[in-house]
């Protein structure tokens, strides 16, 4: 019986050894003709393929190797926000008021809301936590308080996340649209509105039809230029400088269907006062000062006051679901505002700079060397960005196991039939995520940069190669 039982062992460990060698092989010689595919002929190309509960390396090639992450790096920053913030976190903002109320429901001072840095407030993604659903709670806590008349001014309080709304590295021509929208403090609406188009003969200015919503208090310069049906949409957006003039460039194809681009809000605080003193207005509630900003006084050289009284307290989501859409939809706003979490939570100055160090020092006390870490922003829209495979997939496979792991498994999306985070910047396709093999879950994370022609094609390459551990 000893034996038979020896020799049952035996053969399972040959087995699953040459299942093994026959997957490291298969990769070998799949890695191998992409790398010599002529897409790749001056691109550097990396893969890091481990398993999860051992964390054994199954296959690497140019693992050390620093590359341009894209939004593969989403993934990093949502597993350090779940280590360091809890699944379970959930943003608070603010909203009270100066001065006092007087008998006749006059409030003598001014209405604030202050932030703290949630990427959800007013988001239409949320049950609940929609613009309309937002500013109905504001108006209920007046209502509670019995303000009918504010004799001051609304203030949307950002200053919770400092003044540099941009990481540095970020380009300029992306820093206008929505995928480029700025951190705060108090983040509205995920800091974007859309711009519709009126498109006509190939060559002329693209007209500006309106806005969703109405923006009165920007003015739109179109030097977008209609162009040739299957060009796309090559339009951009600039934010205002010193003034509030936003213009428009690029080309955009006459064959577009949706005839709109969605953009970038250049003072979210601002914007979302200005929303509830419209709402006031309308509900019946006077209000005898203007909207205004953080940005706005401080250009007046004033300062913000300070809440003497809170009406109520607004939370956000749970972090868990903020990840889901994080990844899902692969919003950079929201991983640039955990980011500057991490560095609040953690008790430093909330800056950018300080989320990338905490994380970095953080990943350096599990085992990782920042050198392989070497990041600028959250999201990964920094072309600067430099991280190998193999700390990607090692950061993923300390994901497994946790009481969250769930959470952030399920936001991952699904390409090739397979749970993976994808990132795309110039001449940069990523995928980082995970696939169970034979019974053996694994996690991998694949770089190419600096690829010539299109993405598609490498795309369907690089699937190739991912199809070896299905």
């Amino acid at each position: 019986m000893k034996v038979r039982k020896l020799l049952i062992f035996n053969f399972l460990f040959l087995a699953g050894t040459i299942q093994a060698q026959t997957l490291q092989s298969r990769l070998r010689a799949a890695f191998d003709r992409l790398q010599a595919d002529s897409q790749c002929k001056y691109a550097s190309v990396s893969l890091t393929v481990l398993d999860v509960k051992t964390g054994e390396t199954v296959f690497t090639a140019n693992p050390n190797m620093g590359l341009a992450t894209a939004s593969t790096l989403k993934t990093i920053t949502s597993i350090t926000a779940f280590n360091i913030l809890g699944k379970d976190f959930q943003y608070q903002t603010q909203f009270g008021y100066t001065g006092s109320i007087d008998p006749t429901g006059t409030l003598n001072g001014d209405l604030i809301i202050k932030g703290s840095g949630d990427p959800t407030l007013g988001s239409w993604r949320y049950e609940g936590h929609h613009e309309n659903d937002i500013l109905n709670q504001m108006v209920a806590a007046m209502q509670k308080a019995s303000i009918k008349k504010v004799s001051g001014r609304i203030i949307g309080d950002d200053s919770f996340f400092g003044s540099q709304s941009v990481p540095n590295g970020w380009i300029w021509m992306d820093v206008g649209n929505y995928y480029g929208a700025g951190t705060s403090g108090l983040t509205w609406r995920e800091n974007s509105f859309d711009i519709k188009f009126k498109t006509g003969a190939v060559g002329t200015p693209v007209n500006i039809s309106r806005t969703v919503p109405a923006m009165p208090y920007l003015q739109f310069k179109s030097e977008l230029l209609n162009a040739a049906p299957g060009t796309g949409d090559e339009a951009y957006a600039y934010l205002p400088v010193g003034n509030n003039l936003m213009y428009l460039r690029g080309t955009y194809a006459i064959d577009q269907e949706k005839k709109a681009i969605s953009v970038a809000v250049p003072d979210p605080a601002y914007d979302a006062a200005y929303r509830l003193a419209d709402t006031l207005r309308r509900v019946g509630i006077t209000v005898t000062g203007g909207a205004e900003s953080t940005n706005t006084l401080t250009v007046k050289n004033e300062s913000t006051p300070q809440i003497a009284q809170n009406l109520t307290t607004i939370l956000s989501p749970p972090l868990g679901k903020i990840v889901y859409w994080l990844n899902q939809k692969s919003i950079n706003l929201y991983a640039e505002q955990l980011l500057k979490t991490i560095a609040w939570k953690s008790g430093k100055p909330v800056s950018t700079d300080n989320g990338v160090e905490i994380e970095q020092n953080f990943w350096k006390q599990r085992g990782i060397d920042p050198n392989s870490l070497n990041i600028v922003d959250g999201s990964g829209l920094s072309p600067g960005d430099r991280v190998t495979t193999m700390t990607m997939a090692t950061v993923l496979k300390s994901a497994k196991g946790t009481d969250w792991f769930s959470d952030f498994y399920e936001s991952l999306p699904v390409y090739n039939n397979m749970k993976m985070k994808s990132g795309s910047i110039l001449n940069v396709l990523t995928y980082a995520g995970y696939q169970t093999h034979n019974g053996r879950e694994l996690c991998f994370s694949i770089m190419v940069n600096n690829y010539n022609g299109s993405s598609r094609g490498v795309k369907k390459k690089m699937f190739r190669v991912l199809d070896e551990l299905k």
